[in-house]
Formats: C-alpha cells, structure tokens, sequence
C-alpha cells in the first residue's frame, strides 16, 4: 500500500472535532488551518453517536459538510472508524457489551472505550458503522487515509471474553493436557480437566498463575487485533487504495504486541505524551515507532501542546512545540500530528489543549504552530533518505508482561525501565539507535542491548549466539533468558538459555534495597545475583569479590543495575553529546534542548533552543 496520494511531503494537522462546535465556526476552523499549512486532519474518532443516534439510523449530513470544507480548503482526511466509544444507545440495548473488569465488575457507560471487544454485538456493530462509512465516502475527494478505531488496549473478563479466550487457547496449545503442561497447573491444584473450567484471570484469594496472565495479555492483543483486520477489511474491500492504519500508544498496560500489529497496518502511528524528560522521552518513542515500522514511513499522529507531567500540567516552554515534532521527523515520522485541533470548551478533556488554544490564534501557541508549518515543507528532502544507526535494543513486549506478574523476587525491577535505561544512555551520548526483535537479523550492528530478555526462546538465543559469533557487540542484562515461552524458569542456572554464550552461572538472585558500589567505581543498584565464572572474566566485582560485570568474548553480561555513567563506559561511549543529532544520508537534523550556545556538524553555531537541518556530506 503506497503512502497516500495527495500527502507526498509531511504530514501536519491533529484531531479535528467539528461535532463539538457550531457550524459558523467550521470555516473559522479551515481559514486558521490554511494560515497553518495544515494539510490532514483526523475526523470522526469518537463521532459514533453523532453518526448512527439510533440503531441502523445514519446521519452522514454534518460529516458530508465538513469533508466538502475541509476539501475545499486544502485538507486532507483522515477519517476514524469510532468504534472506541459506543454510544449511549448502543451500552443500553446490548449490556453484555459493557466491560467487566477482573474484580468482576460491570462497568457503564460514562467515558470512552466502554466496550468488551469479544462480545457479538460490539463486534456486528462495528464493522456496521466502517462499512457505512466507507460506502459514504469512499469516492470523496478529502479522504487520504483511514483510522480504525483508537488507542487500541481496552480488556475485558465477562463470559464472552471466557469463552474466546477458551477458542485461543485450544488454537494455540491444541489440547488441554499440552494447556496444563504449559501452564504448570500440578501447582496448587489448578489441573484442568475440562475446557469449561478454563476462565479468564479474574481476581482471586492469593496469586494468579503467571502464565494464565501472560497468555491473557496474548490473547487481549490478538482478539482486539481481529477487531481491527475485521474493520480493515470491509475498508479495504470498499476503497482499496487508501490506506488504513490505527494509532499505538505507549505503556506497561498496553496489551498489544507492536511487533505482529505493525505487519498489519498500512503506517504505523503513534500517540506520544511525554512526561518527565520530553526530549529522551520522545527520542525513545519515535526510535521505537521506527522499529515497529520495519523501514517503512511512520506517523506521530498525536502529541501535545502542554506537558502532562502526572500531578501538573506543564505548558511548553518557548520553542519546544517545534524541537520535539523535529525530533520525531529526524528519526522518521513523516509528519507532526496533534491532538488536538481546537481545544474543547467542555467534556473530561476540556484542559487536554489545542493548537488553536482556549485564548484563540491570537496567542503564543497557536503562532508557534503556524511557525511549524511554514518550517515543515522545507525539510522534506532532508526526510528521503533513512535514519542511520549503528545499535539496536531488542524489544519484546511480552518479557514485559511476565515481568509484571505477582510474586516476583522485586516488585521494584520494570522491564520498561530497563529498556529506557538503555536507549537513555545511548541518546545522552549521541548514538542513534534502533530496536529490533530478537528474531531479527542483527548483523547490520556494531552493539546490540538485550535488556531484561526474560522470555527467550531456543531460536532466538541461537540468534544472538550468531551474533556474538560474527563479531557483533552483545550486551545482555540481568532478567535475561531466564524463562521460555511460558513464563517456565530455564533450570541449572540463570540466565538460562544464554549461560554458555555469556560464560556464566548465577546460582541466586538477590535483590538490594540500598545501593552497592562495586570495585571499578560503579553505583549498583536494585538488584545483584550470585554469578559464577564458566568461561567468562570479571570486569567488576561486588564489594564481596563475587563478579558482577563479566565478558566472555564480544558478549558482556550486566547482574545488576549501572548507574548511567557507569553504563555508558561499559559501552564504550564518548563524552556526552551537547545537542540531539541524528543523519540520515547528507543530512544531519541538529536540536539544541539546551541553555547554552552549541557547536554541530557543518560548522554551525545552534542557539540555545535552537534547531538546524544541514546538508554535511560525509
């Protein structure tokens, strides 16, 4: 599927909700968009009940004129299927439809997202309201690109989730003995002996089976997947040319696996909202968006105007508005998107912002946003050719998974962190990097980090092996092989499935409260274990003399958490980069998130908060 015809350069918009507003603003609306090169608003994401207010009843007449003024006026669409928030209607005539959550609770309508993805009706009414849709606006000249549904992650533990988890499950494990085997059911009398049995992972006295939860969160993200493809196919089948796509967001309660969704849509695209550090923040967001691209184009397809920090709401500092959506298009977004257009007057996200804020165009963000789109069509040359990087970190979602599940030895060790640790320090010192699969072909790579690999399959530690056998960098840490594909501890010795390739032998974990300095200097942290030397040489030790960092070839093995300073010289790293920078061909995107004046490549100067994209051939 090409990239959508009309939308050659980058993309520049945000989520458009006309529904909100009276008519006599709509052309207010395109007038300021013009004055703000946009070029592709998103249309309809939770437009349901407006749309079909009664049971097979459509009223297409308000979409009609929005489409033929937005056309009018030089945008491009990308509509939304917007399944993610039945209407009110719809929850009252089908209440088995309603989420219920592991505590057994039903929920009601009231927010978005109330909806149980394995139920009948929800699932009819879906694709319903996709192929009205598409038998509408198929022919019409705005519509660029199609947006199922949104945000895809919503669980759901009624009976009809019981019953296609029961489905999956004998799909994937083919009997229930192979289903007890894998789940190590002999364990507290959890045998079964009857599909019937068999239940979603509802709240229960003490600690859940971890592999029950894991193959929960698999099936969450294969069952909302066939929500997706069911939609994906009447839109294709209608308008086979436009593209369709749908926006991943980020998280530890994600249940969906970027990996297998990203064969699946025609562009990925992203929701990015970072929190304490937006510049790391998003580096590691659009570097992992690339990743699940496959080379392919991919989209920031919502960002904001303010900062959400957790307790505050931030406004973006002078500038940065602009930094941060060029540093999602130098690592390969073809485009800045927002959410949203013009912030709402009223409903739960009334503060959320807007490009066109609550004071109106006549103020400071909305000229920043005008600033950014005159910038955006200059840079799309610069865009042709790839992100170049010399790393990768492997990414598994589903480590991630059994890394949270009850009873683990700390409650304190995250698998996203682990990973964010390891892009952070890559970024701080200026090496831009990928993330890949564990499957992948890792030869391209001067250093591959594996951290917290806890599921590992045989293939794809073989993989690693060859890796490490042709010369690659390999850095692994501590959580890594340590269980196979159904959450089973590997036995005879962490890391499992890598002790002879990393020439080790950990005979205990032994997680830390208080930090540790080991021999070389290095702040230890969270965690240590008991390793024994097979083959490898330390090259720190715990203050007990036991090794804590040890090498066996060109592959390193990490017990413990570095401090940053320490990872990076475990890497080998320079000093730490003034300025972000990432090249792509003859081309260097230069961001300065800094205070202070900064040199880059092409002899330039950048000024505090300062950008720049030159031409530096090699």
């Amino acid at each position: 599927m090409n990239w959508p015809k009309g939308l050659e350069g980058l993309c520049y918009g945000g989520d458009y909700n006309p529904e909100q507003w009276p008519e006599k603003v709509w052309e207010e609306d395109v007038a300021l968009m013009r004055q703000a090169g946009v070029n592709l608003v998103s249309v309809g994401v939770f437009s349901w009940a407006r749309l079909e207010p009664a049971e097979g009843a459509y009223d297409f007449g308000w979409l009609d004129r929005v489409l033929d003024l937005l056309h009018g006026g030089g945008v491009r669409v990308n509509l939304a299927t917007p399944t993610a928030s039945p209407p009110p209607w719809f929850s009252l005539a089908h209440p088995d439809a309603l989420a219920v959550t592991a505590d057994g609770v039903r929920l009601t309508h009231g927010s978005r997202d109330t909806y149980c993805v394995t139920a009948p009706a929800y699932r009819e009414a879906s694709v319903r309201i996709a192929r009205a849709l598409a038998e509408r606006y198929a022919g019409h000249p705005a519509l660029a690109m199609w947006h199922v549904h949104n945000e895809y992650g919503t669980g759901c533990h009624c009976d009809h989730a019981a019953a296609a988890f029961r489905a999956w499950l004998r799909a994937r494990h083919g009997s229930l003995e192979a289903l007890n085997d894998a789940w190590t059911t002999s364990f507290w009398s959890q045998h079964y002996s009857a599909w019937e049995q068999v239940m979603p992972p509802r709240a229960t006295q003490y600690l859940p089976n971890p592999a029950q939860v894991l193959d929960f969160r698999r099936f969450l993200s294969d069952e909302l997947l066939a929500h997706f493809r069911e939609q994906k196919a009447v839109l294709r089948e209608l308008t086979p040319d436009v593209p369709v796509t749908t926006n991943f967001v980020f998280g530890d309660w994600v249940p969906v696996n970027q990996w297998d969704w990203a064969k699946e849509v025609d562009l990925v695209a992203i929701d990015h909202y970072p929190a304490q550090n937006p510049p790391e923040e998003t580096a590691f967001a659009a570097d992992l968006a690339r990743g699940w691209a496959g080379g392919r184009p991919w989209l920031l397809m919502e960002q904001a105007v303010v900062t959400y920090t957790g307790p505050r709401m931030a406004a973006k500092r002078p500038g940065e508005i602009t930094r941060l959506s060029l540093s999602h298009i130098a690592r390969g977004s073809r485009g800045a998107m927002f959410f949203q257009w013009r912030a709402s007057r009223g409903g739960a996200e009334l503060w959320h912002g807007g490009m066109v804020p609550h004071s109106g165009p006549d103020s400071r963000i909305f000229r920043e946003i005008r600033d950014l789109g005159a910038l955006l069509p200059a840079l799309a040359e610069a865009c042709e050719a790839p992100v170049e990087a010399s790393a990768a970190i492997l990414w598994d979602p589903e480590s991630g998974w059994a890394l949270q599940s009850p009873g683990f030895p700390s409650t304190e060790v995250g698998y996203l962190e682990a990973v964010r640790q390891a892009h952070r320090v890559l970024y701080r010192h200026g090496v831009t990097a990928d993330f890949a699969r564990p499957s992948a072909d890792l030869s391209a790579y001067e250093l591959v980090i594996a951290p917290s690999l806890y599921l590992l399959s045989d293939d794809d530690a073989d993989n690693l092996r060859r890796y490490a056998a042709g010369g690659g960098r390999l850095v692994v840490s501590f959580l890594s092989g340590i269980a196979d594909g159904h959450a089973r501890v590997r036995t005879g010795g962490y890391p499992g499935a890598l002790r002879d390739l990393l020439g080790v032998r950990v005979e205990e974990f032994l997680p830390i409260a208080d930090p540790v300095t080991l021999d070389d200097g290095a702040t230890a942290t969270l965690w240590t274990e008991h390793v024994h030397l097979a083959g490898a040489e330390a090259l720190a030790r715990y203050p007990d003399g036991t090794p804590a960092v040890t090498r066996r070839g060109r592959a390193v093995y990490v017990s413990t958490r570095l401090d940053d300073d320490a990872y990076a010289r475990l890497l080998g790293l320079g000093p730490a980069a003034p300025v972000e920078s990432v090249r792509r061909g003859d081309w260097v995107f230069s961001v300065n998130h800094g205070d202070r004046e900064q040199a880059i490549p092409g002899n330039l100067l950048l000024p505090p908060g300062g950008y720049a994209v030159a031409r530096v051939p090699r």
